[in-house]
């Protein structure tokens, strides 16, 4: 089957399209379209080759959307090695479910991996409740712009911290208050945050403890060695740093579903690519400056019997 593969680590420009051996396994998804995320730009990179093995060609992506039985579905692989950017891929029971009626196949493959690290570091690292006050620093990004419709969903109330050309765009998907970093300092205008999410990865507990309510958490993305230690040093505090890791699960995916369904959740896609452009939209990734999500159309193909 066609894969996106890489040889090597390196740039973008080490990305090829070529034929790898189809996937094994009780269940092999058609994919229709997959979407990147910056884990896959610093999996190419080679930032994790300490603590991941396995050999090369190496395949990417995490998020897919498909066909599978005759059923529409979507997911995310877990795992540190991607693999669906690619024509098939072959997945466990608690990585995918019915892909939400009211998306395509590129919407919905935009949802798994930013929807659920979002879900799961407001819900559950966070403890986020109804009526407590959510910030999301970095709002404008993939996980940012659903955060910020989760936040809603789970029934707080939403502050958003982007560049002023984005504030309009958080406004529009149900931010209470949309701040600008490139202005005023945002934290200033801040009080009684109950959850910190900082997408980004620039903010420390220290730098925000001031707008944060007694009982506050800080949660990042970002799992850098700062990030790491304030983890450990802040476990036993009050106002604590936690750090979320993404794990695919089917509840969670029937949530995000159920939401894009019912109108609470609306993915935002910045650019489409097809497949055979996948360095190009490596590229687009890597640039940092990615309204929602970067999708990959995957050429309709079957294999032969």
């Amino acid at each position: 089957m066609r894969a996106a593969l890489y040889d090597h680590f390196g740039g973008p420009e080490v990305l090829r399209i070529g034929e790898t051996a189809e996937p094994s396994g009780a269940k092999v998804v058609d994919v229709m379209a997959a979407a990147l995320n910056p884990k896959d730009v610093l999996m190419r990179k080679g930032k994790f080759s300490t603590f991941v093995r396995g050999p090369f060609p190496r395949l990417c992506g995490y998020d897919f959307a498909g066909e599978f039985d005759g059923r529409e579905v979507f997911g995310m692989v877990n795992g540190m090695l991607g693999r669906t950017c690619a024509e098939r891929v072959a997945v466990d029971d608690d990585e995918f479910t019915d892909k939400p009626a009211k998306l395509d196949f590129e919407e919905a493959a935009s949802l798994p991996l930013a929807g659920q690290t979002a879900l799961q570091a407001l819900r559950d690292d966070g403890g986020l409740r109804r009526d407590q006050h959510a910030v999301i620093n970095g709002a404008s990004g993939g996980v940012g712009t659903l955060a910020i419709q989760i936040a809603k969903a789970l029934g707080a109330r939403v502050t958003t911290i982007s560049s002023q050309k984005n504030t309009e765009l958080c406004a529009s998907l149900g931010a209470d208050e949309a701040l600008a970093y490139d202005g005023a300092d945002p934290i200033a205008a801040l009080a009684n945050v109950d959850v910190f999410f900082d997408v980004f990865g620039n903010r420390t507990l220290e730098a925000v403890r001031r707008c944060l309510s007694p009982r506050a958490t800080l949660v990042s993305t970002v799992p850098n060695p700062r990030v790491l230690l304030e983890v450990a040093r802040t476990t036993f505090s009050k106002q604590r740093t936690k750090l979320v890791v993404v794990r695919s699960n089917r509840a969670d995916l029937e949530t995000l579903a159920g939401w894009a369904d019912d109108g609470r959740l609306r993915p935002v896609i910045d650019q489409r690519y097809e497949l055979d452009a996948i360095a190009d939209a490596h590229r687009h990734i890597e640039s940092k400056r990615t309204r929602g999500k970067v999708t990959i159309t995957i050429p309709e193909t079957r294999p032969e019997a």
